[in-house]
């Protein structure tokens, strides 16, 4: 992925499953199991379930010790 689509993608608030566990790392059954488990916040448009990714961000920036 080029560095243009990269900085594009930083901005959008959900994204699929699918591309969350390809840009984390993570299997797909490994982010479903976290957003079952209430570990991976999530939202339902439609029909998919998309993480959350701009709630994801805002815990992290709560949790954050300085």
């Amino acid at each position: 992925m080029d560095e243009q689509k990269q900085v594009f993608m930083a901005g959008i608030p959900v994204m699929t499953q699918e591309r969350f566990a390809q840009l984390s790392g993570l299997t797909e059954g490994q982010v479903r199991g976290m957003i079952e488990k209430g570990h991976l916040p999530s939202i339902k448009i439609g029909k998919p379930r998309l993480v959350n990714v701009a709630a994801l961000s805002q815990e992290a920036l709560e949790k954050e010790e300085f």
